[in-house]
């Protein structure tokens, strides 16, 4: 059993490593977005402060997310835990440090996913998905054989996210390194870092993680 971080900028490639490792090891994914939609409805009081906050379109507090956190922490069976999306600045990660040892746990490993800027970019914006499916395909490294045509399923609903373009993965990740990248010096420092190279194919990543996670 293991508790971690996924750390790497827009597209490095963390929600879909975080997938395997819940279809691997029994993790239990903890994505802040998730759980503030499932909070949302509910109905728990937890959920109706969530709910009243993203109404009225304002963000949501470090201090509530800690609390879904913490009700996710309770109880909770599986292979440990992955933190994805969260924590995203220097005291949201004092304050998970601080729930963790409340609960009597602890981090076992961050895990950096370090991408070269312009390769970063190059794999966004060639990036396209089957609407129907989900089968993702890049213009460049794996085109659809028939172009227009899911080669799973037949569909031709293939399409690209609004936001995976140069300008707008530009603008996310300046946001990244301003508020986020941060956390790699603050880990270092804690001696819990560790680094693979996210640009990889996808299952040397995954060997990569796993040879960090076997190692706690």
């Amino acid at each position: 059993m293991a508790n971690i971080i996924l750390l790497g900028p827009p597209g490095a490639g963390k929600g879909t490593q975080a997938k395997r490792l819940v279809d691997e090891r029994a993790m239990v994914q903890l994505s802040t977005g998730d759980m503030l939609r499932e909070a949302k409805t509910s109905g728990t009081e937890m959920g109706r402060r969530v709910a009243e906050v993203m109404d009225k379109g304002q963000l949501v507090t470090d201090e509530i997310v800690i609390g879904l956190i913490e009700e996710k922490l309770t109880g909770a069976q599986g292979g440990g835990f992955i933190f994805d999306g969260f924590p995203r600045t220097l005291p949201q990660a004092d304050a998970l440090s601080a729930l963790l040892a409340r609960k009597g746990q602890a981090l076992d490993a961050v895990i950096e996913m370090q991408v070269d800027d312009d390769a970063l970019v190059a794999r966004i914006t060639g990036r396209y998905t089957c609407g129907n499916c989900g089968e993702v395909y890049h213009d460049q490294t794996r085109p659809s054989k028939v172009a227009g045509t899911c080669d799973a399923c037949g569909s031709h609903d293939l399409r690209r996210r609004a936001d995976d373009n140069e300008l707008a993965l530009k603008t996310r990740l300046m946001e990244y390194y301003k508020k986020t990248s941060p956390l790699i010096g603050y880990y270092y420092a804690k001696g819990e870092l560790s680094t693979v190279n996210g640009l990889a194919e996808m299952d040397a990543v995954a060997a990569e993680i796993a040879k960090v996670l076997d190692k706690t």
